[in-house]
């Protein structure tokens, strides 16, 4: 998958070290530790070691023309596998509501097509009401629930 992908209004592109303090916010945002930001730094840099390898990774998302990191998309491995990998998606607050996810989720999918990937799946908490919305929008379909320690998961499909 490419690690550079546009649309009309987004810049996806692979994480930079630049990206640390974003990257904080947002783990801020979903209530985790927060990384200092040396370990953020350690983070981006390990991930941005493996992605070649995998060929998949998730993308940081800016508006065209700007600098402002708004979250990020892409392809991992998560619950699923490197043929069959996860889309995965999460935007700062700020950025809620414009459509971002959307059209960022669209262009992976696109992506993830141009390689010849067949199927994608999407793992999301059952209280996640605007990521099934994102999902229902790319054609996303209802697999399965599992249920780990922190409640049901619900497998979302879709076959390319």
């Amino acid at each position: 998958m490419s690690f550079a992908v546009e649309t009309d209004r987004l810049l996806l592109r692979l994480w930079e070290e630049s990206d640390a303090a974003g990257y904080r916010e947002l783990v801020g945002e979903r209530g985790g530790d927060v990384p200092t930001i040396p370990e953020a730094i350690d983070e981006i840099r390990d991930a941005r070691e493996s992605a070649p390898g995998r060929g998949i990774h998730l993308l940081t998302l800016r508006r065209r023309g700007e600098d402002e990191f708004l979250g990020y998309c892409g392809l991992v491995v998560g619950r699923a596998s490197i043929d069959e990998p996860e889309i995965a998606y999460e935007l700062l607050r700020s950025a809620h509501g414009h459509g971002y996810a959307t059209e960022a989720a669209t262009a992976v999918v696109d992506a993830a097509r141009a390689t010849g990937r067949r199927r994608l799946w999407a793992t999301v908490r059952s209280w996640n009401a605007p990521s099934f919305r994102v999902l229902e929008k790319l054609g996303v379909r209802r697999d399965h629930t599992t249920t780990d320690d922190r409640g049901d998961i619900v497998w979302n499909v879709l076959d390319l």
